[in-house]
């Protein structure tokens, strides 16, 4: 690999939501940018990239284990298939996983997400226990499986311990094939001490809530009030189903209840989100809280359209999760979050803006995700300023889908051209992870893959 650089120069980077030319950057010894300097000519020391430069992506929302089901879940064996019915097949992997090849496959994954883009991944991670349902000695045993998948690729992480409590919200326990992810508040936020007390490399911690159904009011209550600035997920609204059944529960919608039950606020990250009213949108961007969509899983599940432009015209923040990883790009997420759109509104460029000076889709998804991510991982600055962590993307423009394409259109062809492979280069934290597309531990990491997915799908 390239040897790391404390000075690097770029023809054109992405900074404040605009391409800025002659763009120089220098790492600090923390690993962050120590200072981002445009229009300058570059020095003799100074690494030169070969080609225009973005900040790297957070992937807001990650089931790792899930990696190891992607593509096996696409065939219909009786009447119906909706969400539901993927859910309980895909617990008969989260039964069967175990550390060695959760770490096989999340490493698999992690290299994936790396040349997709991403740079840092929001792990929401509810899979704890051993297959029987008993704790590990220790109960991080899962956690640190995930954290040194992340080790051996030098992606960053924030793992999100998940509260899990019933199967639904009139069921007092969990089912049998949820024994894996039974946890309690007060376990929880033990699991995120450990982490958070761990002080591991590119390795951060915040806790989530799995679902309205899945945790009593009592004990969202106990994990919220002791956290202090970290990052609270929550899958909310994603299926009309859950929205009958929180109505009939508690007479109110999910997002409904927890704009009114809950103290929401920049913390907060509403995952998916799907089913919204404009009422509940107007309380969500009052507060304060983001939400992060997910359009591959939404579109493979089947579960509906988020309202794009209702979100995006409040300013609620908005970020972007590869979720069950049928797709391991951020390009490929923003492409179809406006594609959905499309379809449904019959339009075109749904989520441009020119009113507000937007006129390009690309730009205004990209800047919005960019900003939103870092917040939901819990970075108080992200992207190419001074403070953030020292991550970037060296675009190819040699990739099938830029060739020829003038630099003021760089990014929506990016978005919305394909195939290609559009990122040489990924630097995360000051440090090269890919270089010339290539990951040095690609083939080992392959390997052992492969391996944990033959043990899992024997035959």
């Amino acid at each position: 690999m390239r040897e790391d650089g404390s000075l690097l120069w770029a023809p054109r980077a992405w900074i404040g939501g605009q391409w800025r030319d002659a763009v120089l950057l220098r790492v600090g010894a923390d690993g962050h940018w120590a200072d981002v300097a445009v229009g300058v000519v570059a020095p003799a020391e100074a690494s030169l990239l070969p080609g225009p430069v973005l900040p790297g992506m957070v992937d807001a929302h990650s089931h790792a284990f899930q990696r190891a089901f992607a593509g096996v879940a696409e065939r219909r064996t009786g009447d119906h298939d909706d969400f539901w019915s993927w859910r309980d097949r895909m617990y008969d992997v989260a039964l069967r996983i175990t550390p060695a090849q959760l770490r096989a496959v999340a490493a698999q994954l992690y290299a994936e997400l790396l040349h997709g883009g991403y740079t840092q991944i929001s792990e929401f991670h509810y899979l704890q226990h051993a297959p029987d349902g008993q704790p590990y000695a220790d109960p991080l045993e899962l956690s640190w499986a995930l954290a040194e998948a992340a080790s051996d690729t030098g992606i960053g992480l924030t793992i999100l311990p998940v509260l899990y409590e019933r199967a639904g919200f009139a069921e007092p326990a969990l089912r049998s094939d949820q024994r894996r992810f039974a946890t309690s508040a007060d376990g929880v936020l033990a699991l995120h001490r450990g982490l958070r007390d761990s002080h591991r490399s590119l390795l951060t911690a915040g806790v989530a809530i799995h679902s309205l159904r899945a945790a009593t009011p009592a004990a969202i209550a106990r994990l919220v009030a002791p956290l202090g600035d970290v990052p609270i997920h929550i899958h909310v609204a994603e299926q009309t189903g859950e929205v009958a059944d929180c109505l009939t529960a508690t007479g109110e919608r999910p997002i409904e209840w927890l704009t009114r039950h809950t103290a929401l606020d920049a913390r907060w990250q509403l995952v998916h989100a799907t089913q919204s009213t404009p009422e509940e949108i107007v309380a969500v961007a009052r507060s304060g809280a983001g939400v992060v969509l997910c359009p591959t899983t939404e579109a493979n599940l089947g579960d509906g359209l988020a309202d794009l432009p209702g979100w995006l015209g409040a300013g609620v923040p908005l970020s972007i999760g590869s979720d069950s990883q049928v797709t391991r790009s951020w390009g490929d997420e923003l492409r179809l979050v406006e594609y959905g759109q499309r379809l449904h509104l019959r339009q075109r460029n749904v989520a441009a803006s020119p009113d507000q000076g937007e006129p390009a889709t690309a730009s205004r998804l990209l800047e919005r995700a960019l900003h939103g991510g870092g917040v939901a991982a819990g970075f108080k600055r992200w992207g190419l300023v001074a403070g953030a962590r020292a991550d970037l993307l060296v675009i190819d423009t040699t990739a099938a889908s830029l060739l020829g394409i003038p630099g003021s259109h760089l990014l929506d062809s990016l978005v919305f051209s394909t195939p290609g492979r559009p990122f040489r280069d990924v630097m995360v934290g000051g440090r090269w992870v890919l270089c010339e597309h290539r990951h040095p531990r690609e083939a080992e990491i392959a390997r052992l893959f492969v391996g944990a997915m033959q043990e899992l799908w024997p035959g």
